[in-house]
């Protein structure tokens, strides 16, 4: 089974920076907010990172994924204000009967070069290394784990009791489309997400501004330490937190960058935003690409994932620079990758 994670493309030199300013819709929500959500007014912006600062498995370089900027057009929506929590997840579990892909034991067909101890029911969990080790092998710290799932995020002895506030975890992608569907909701494009994470700014590093920490004080919950040997806390949490923990953005959203990764619903290319910039052309509303394809791994069909998790560090993956990109098959859930959902609604440019 592959692990969810997100690695650097080649180094290439830096382009100047193309942002443009961000321009919102002006039309109000057209109706009134649903419960749990926010109205996110849609518009024009720049998609896309160009920070040199951008690095992984400590190998200075920049982001190429999330290359060129682009300019992108969403409608207006609704987005949910956090992550899908455990008691909202375990509400649609018990309404529906669902079981997700970590509660059912793979097949040989469908991971054919698995090893026979992973056909079982489970999960990958992180798991700290005794001590530092170089940064260029994940499954150092990462590991299959039989048992693990949404109820048991690291495994048969974890439990998620008074974890209701905390995001679900441990959810694939088919796990994220059928709770959207009985939410009547949808899960957000890539663009959707972005414009979202943005809460207004155009072209900052983060998604509150340029700046780490403000007035001394994390924003995010990410990882302090050594990676992977010890996440030290220092943001107040050391693992995933409970949901809206810091401050939110510029729409009322929290923890669109750090926590848990967020599933969206757009195939995965790495240059995808190469083919829209050729087409000369702002982007409208667009969907992802029709396929999947990643070159370190080009017989996995993968989504991308957004906004970086309670286990990047500067150390190693810096993701949850807002316009950054992850990646993560289809069928694989983790203990630091969760979703929100929308709700379409249409709006009038400006």
């Amino acid at each position: 089974m592959v692990i969810a994670t997100s690695l650097a493309a080649e180094n290439a030199p830096v382009p100047p920076s193309a942002f443009q300013p961000t321009v919102e819709n002006k039309s109000p929500a057209p109706g009134p907010t649903p419960e749990g959500m926010v109205w996110v007014p849609g518009g024009e912006f720049s998609m896309g990172n160009d920070s040199s600062g951008e690095a992984v498995c400590e190998l200075p370089g920049v982001t190429r994924d999330a290359q060129p900027i682009h300019r992108v057009y969403v409608d207006g929506f609704w987005m949910d204000k956090t992550e899908v929590t455990n008691e909202q997840f375990e509400k649609f579990v018990q309404a529906t009967g669902y079981r997700t892909v970590a509660e059912i034991a793979p097949t040989k067909e469908e991971f054919p070069t698995a090893p026979p101890e992973n056909l079982v029911a489970g999960s990958t969990v992180f798991t700290p290394t005794p001590g530092p080790v170089p940064l260029n092998d994940m499954f150092q710290w990462w590991r299959y784990q039989p048992g693990a799932d949404w109820r048991h995020p690291e495994g048969p002895s974890s439990t998620i009791k008074g974890r209701g506030k905390y995001p679900v975890v441990q959810v694939a992608y088919p796990d994220i489309s059928a709770y959207a569907k009985w939410a009547g909701k949808r899960i957000p494009t890539e663009a959707d997400w972005e414009f979202a994470a943005r809460g207004g700014l155009t072209g900052k590093l983060y998604t509150w501004g340029d700046d780490l920490k403000l007035d001394g004080k994390w924003m995010a919950n990410i990882y302090e330490g050594r990676f992977p040997q010890k996440d030290s806390g220092d943001d107040g949490y050391a693992g995933l937190a409970p949901a809206a923990q810091f401050p939110a953005n510029g729409y009322g959203l929290y923890d669109m960058a750090g926590n848990a990764w967020e599933w969206v619903s757009d195939w995965y290319r790495p240059d995808y935003y190469a083919r829209l910039k050729l087409k000369g052309e702002m982007a409208r509303n667009p969907q992802g690409p029709d396929s999947s394809y990643d070159p370190m791994e080009p017989t996995e069909k993968k989504r991308v994932h957004k906004g970086g998790s309670f286990l990047c560090s500067y150390q190693y993956c810096t993701r949850y620079m807002v316009g950054t990109r992850g990646k993560g098959e289809v069928s694989t859930a983790s203990n630091h990758v969760g979703f929100r959902c929308v709700k379409s609604a249409k709006v009038g440019t400006p």
